[in-house]
């Protein structure tokens, strides 16, 4: 590729995580607030729904893959919402354990959750600085 050609980054695609069981993934997504867009036990993959786009969180089975700690380090995937203790709360309600309780960031506040698999999201608020939030 030249100099003078070059590719565009337009967006995110799906996030692929990887679990070991399609059906219990899609049990633990869904009691933390995730819709399920389709999903095709045949070839051991479901599509969470992400807002209002049409990428989403793509859960695939991967056998290999048995019921872990998250690592710490691990890579994390972070979603917006209104209100980050809010969503605590109503995670803890529907039975999903928080790593800890929310916790202050630059532009509001975040918690963390972490699947059977050790695939960490966190769900991030911007009530600090509104301005840069998707409902400013």
């Amino acid at each position: 590729m030249s100099d003078e050609e070059s590719y565009e980054l337009l967006g995110f695609d799906n996030v692929l995580l990887p679990v070991g069981d399609l059906a219990e993934a899609v049990g633990f997504y869904e009691r933390a607030g995730f819709a399920v867009a389709f999903r095709f036990d045949e070839g051991g993959i479901a599509l969470l729904k992400v807002g209002g786009e049409t990428p989403g969180i793509l859960l695939r089975v991967e056998e290999e893959s048995g019921h872990r700690p998250p690592p710490w380090p691990s890579p994390r995937l972070w979603l917006e919402v209104p209100d980050a203790r809010v969503a605590a709360q109503t995670l803890t309600g529907a039975g999903v354990t928080l790593f800890d309780e929310p916790f202050p960031v630059a532009t509001g506040w975040t918690v963390e959750i972490a699947d059977p698999w050790g695939n960490v999201l966190g769900f991030t608020d911007y009530s600090k600085r509104p301005e840069l939030g998707r409902r400013p």
